[in-house]
This record gives structure tokens, C-alpha cells and sequence, in this order.
């Protein structure tokens, strides 16, 4: 049997392990027969270490994605889904003050041109953190460390680990907008109906 290959653009332990967390979920409804397999690949994310917009979360994702295609194609590698996966900020004014909220976005495509993102949901970042990292340009893993007094904390529960008293980890957010991302994939019969029709307007 066939197996499908999924590639992330990473070698993050958090953002690999939540690929494959996610896998198990809707593994079953992508093919329910095949094998899947996950590997990590380094590449480019063509934005800031701490994305400070949705739209640069978002093409920092899709940037990942699209490395990974470059990669397969060029190599002739057998990889059927490119992920691309990054976190950051997304700064909104409100009212005249500011909120930060940390955000974790994938973008999925296959090899025949399609893709879809996914997001985590948000969380508010708390002001002397916003401050450090939006402020004082802090990349938001240096100053999580610092913050909670820990040590390669984005390689173990992420600053959402901080934050909700690890109610919701780093690895769960991208497992949760990995999940999202594919859902164009796995429940293809909604999507398609709907693209089709986008298409023809």
C-alpha cells in the first residue's frame, strides 16, 4: 500500500509531533486505508522571527509550504502534503489601546496546486510581554524564557504552555490549525462544490 508522506517545514519538536497528533484525527477521512509518514525539513520562512500580523503569520505559513514544493520538485521527492506551520503575534488596536494576541497558523498544499490555511485561535499576551516583543523587537521565545524563568521553553510547552497553565500547549495550537488547514483536504466533498462555484463567478 502507498504511503503518504507528509512534509513539514521544520525541525521543531512541537510543530512535528503536532503534524502527527493531527494525523491520527483526520488520518482516517484523508485516505482510510494508506500509511501515513512525517518528516521535518529546514527551510526558510521569509518573515521576521516574531511575526507581529496576521497577514505576515499567514504568508510566513504559506512561505513554508511553498520552500517545501520548490524542494520537492526540484529533488523529486515523494511527498504528497507540504505544511508549512508559524506562530507569532497579531497586533490589533482597539479602541484606541493596543491588544496582542499570540496566534499559530499552518498552510497545507499537495502537489496539484491546491492549499488551505488553518489557525489555531488566539490568546491575549500579557502587556510587559507585548512590550518586550512588539516594542523592543524580543524574539517572543527569548523573552518567554525570561518571563517564566525557563529555558528553550518553545521547544517544550510554548508560550501558550505559559500562558494557560498548559491547558493548551504549543504543540496543541498547531495541532488544532493543522486540523483546520486540512480540512479542505479530508472533507473534500464540502469544499469542492463551494470552490467550484467561486471559480465560475
Amino acid at each position: 500500500m502507498t504511503k503518504i508522506i507528509v512534509a513539514v517545514g521544520s525541525m521543531r519538536r512541537p510543530k512535528l509531533n503536532a503534524v502527527w497528533e493531527a494525523l491520527t484525527v483526520f488520518g482516517p477521512s484523508l485516505n482510510p486505508n494508506a500509511p501515513f509518514e512525517v518528516v521535518g525539513a529546514e527551510v526558510e520562512t521569509g518573515v521576521r522571527h516574531t511575526p507581529l500580523s496576521r497577514s505576515e503569520l499567514m504568508g510566513g505559513a504559506r512561505h513554508r509550504a511553498e520552500e517545501l514544493v520548490k524542494r520537492a520538485e526540484e529533488k523529486n521527492l515523494p511527498w504528497d502534503y507540504l505544511v508549512g506551520l508559524e506562530g507569532g503575534l497579531d497586533v490589533l488596536s482597539n479602541g484606541g489601546s493596543r491588544s496582542v494576541f499570540l496566534q499559530n497558523w499552518a498552510f497545507v498544499a499537495d502537489r496539484n496546486g491546491n492549499g488551505a490555511y488553518g489557525q489555531s485561535g488566539s490568546i491575549l499576551l500579557p502587556e510587559i510581554l507585548a512590550r518586550q516583543v512588539v516594542d523592543e523587537g524580543i524574539e517572543l521565545g527569548v523573552a518567554i524564557d525570561a518571563f517564566a524563568g525557563g529555558h528553550g521553553i518553545r521547544d517544550a510547552q510554548g508560550a501558550w504552555g505559559v500562558l494557560t497553565k498548559n491547558m493548551i500547549t504549543r504543540q496543541d495550537a498547531f495541532r488544532t490549525a493543522v486540523i483546520n488547514a486540512f480540512a479542505p483536504f479530508f472533507n473534500a466533498a464540502l469544499y469542492r462544490p463551494l470552490r467550484d462555484k467561486a471559480l465560475k463567478q
